[in-house]
């Protein structure tokens, strides 16, 4: 018996090491990316010697401020066209395609196995040759959404695969239009699904680069600029940018942690 508690204990010990070895590994360039924002030495600010200059001189650097307020659109209008797009297409294939629903599935999933360099010059091509329209933030936000709507679709799946559809039916039964079946029906049960997608895909289009780059030529993006700042050197102004999304994406994930975890026991009740 006290070799067997002894060797779960050495277990437990490992399995401890692996997790902060693993979080260190993923977490370790963002803290260091904070660190060099707070610090007057950004190139190594070890021990940190705290300075908030970098914060102060990004609020007057207007390059950075138009590539962050370019990038918030983008990622605000394509996170709600794909999570509606995507909440539509669930609904149809789980609801009305019968037997072909996997083949359906199958095609909105598509775009996931397609490289986001790919899709960006196959939209550039299809918008200019097909339709003479040069790349703008309306082309950049539709290519985005057209990669972030797979996303969105297997999450609607995941959840609106155990919706009972009957609710709706009984409600319409009732004499529910189908706007109030939507708000009073459905929506209470698939919120959490909807936001979901909403998160995923404003993170996913906030932080792209391949697809936008083809598609809006000068106009900057946060992840443009970036990209182009590692050919003249980072600045400390791009590290603070940096950290508020940082922020920003981490705020976005524990909403989604809480919003799932009361999905669950809301389920279990």
């Amino acid at each position: 018996m006290y070799a067997q508690a002894s060797n779960e204990r050495l277990t437990k010990w490992l399995m401890a090491a692996i997790l902060v070895a693993a979080y260190g590994f993923l977490y370790m360039p963002i803290v260091h990316i904070l660190f060099a924002s707070l610090s007057s030495r950004p190139n190594f600010p070890y021990p940190p010697e705290f300075d908030y200059g970098s914060y102060i001189r990004l609020y007057t650097n207007t390059v950075y401020q138009s590539a962050f307020l370019n990038s918030l659109i983008i990622a605000t209008c394509t996170s709600i066209l794909s999570t509606v797009l995507g909440f539509l297409a669930t609904v149809g294939v789980l609801r009305f395609a019968g037997r072909k629903a996997l083949v359906y599935a199958a095609f909105f999933a598509g775009p996931l196995f397609v490289s986001e360099i790919l899709l960006g010059i196959s939209s550039m091509s299809l918008y200019y040759l097909a339709f003479e329209l040069q790349g703008n933030m309306v082309t950049a936000i539709i290519a985005n959404s057209v990669h972030c709507f797979s996303f969105c679709f297997l999450i609607m799946a995941a959840l609106l695969y155990r919706y009972d559809w009957r609710m709706n039916e009984a409600a319409v039964v009732c004499g529910a239009s189908p706007v109030r079946v939507f708000f009073e029906v459905m929506l209470p049960l698939t919120w959490s699904g909807i936001l979901s997608s909403l998160i995923v895909a404003f993170v996913l289009s906030l932080n792209g680069l391949d697809i936008s780059f083809y598609l809006l030529g000068a106009t900057p993006t946060m992840p443009s600029v970036a990209w182009g700042a590692l050919r003249y050197g980072v600045k400390p102004e791009l590290y603070a940018l940096s950290s508020i999304i940082n922020i920003l994406v981490f705020a976005a994930i524990i909403v989604l942690y809480f919003v799932a975890r009361s999905d669950r026991q809301l389920s279990v009740e």
